[in-house]
């Protein structure tokens, strides 16, 4: 849903300056808003268990972990997005107050509405990111974790993660069952 009811595009700077004085989170894509839905609590509890476990593993150490409600910037001028979670391990961003713009690790948990644009077009905005090392996508309806890295050609490479499988994402040397991800869910029969 397009949040300009009059249709006129906004800068980066009337996006942040009018974002702050709503009631809900609104993406910026080149000039426009948009809308961000409600998730469900599966969805919510498993970016919670991937935070819990990042945050504890990271501790007292140079990142930052974040949650749903910090926004990222590609740039000063936008797009500005939502990521489930993001990390910054840059110094940079350890003073941040609107927006995170250094992440190593951005991760995306999917519900079906929006499974093709964030393996897409956001996708595509997230690359634009020179420090992001690591984009994970994470289904919320099956054991499924897709991590796309960068090698050091600069080509993204997928590896897939499924039920039994241990996942390691090297941009912050985290070990973990994808069990843990799905902690307390329950899946729909």
């Amino acid at each position: 849903m397009i949040a300009s009811p009059d249709g006129k595009y906004m800068t980066p700077q009337e996006y942040l300056e009018w974002e702050e004085h709503q009631d809900i989170k609104y993406e910026y894509i080149n000039g426009e808003v948009f809308a961000m839905t409600g998730g469900t609590i599966p969805h919510n509890d498993i970016a919670f268990n991937l935070a819990s476990a990042l945050k504890s593993h990271l501790r007292g150490g140079a990142c930052r972990v974040n949650i749903a409600h910090a926004k990222v910037g590609v740039s000063e001028k936008g797009s500005f997005h939502y990521p489930d979670v993001v990390v910054s391990c840059d110094q940079r961003d350890r003073q941040a107050i609107k927006f995170i713009q250094y992440p190593c690790l951005i991760v995306e948990v999917l519900s079906p509405s929006t499974e093709a644009y964030d393996r897409g077009r956001k996708f595509i905005q997230y690359r634009r990111f020179q420090t992001l090392q690591e984009y994970v996508l994470i289904d919320a309806e099956k054991i499924s974790l897709d991590c796309f890295r960068i090698n050091d050609k600069g080509v993204w490479e997928l590896h897939p993660y499924e039920e039994g499988d241990e996942v390691h994402l090297t941009s912050v040397d985290l070990h973990f069952p994808i069990s843990l991800v799905y902690e307390d869910i329950q899946f729909a029969i």
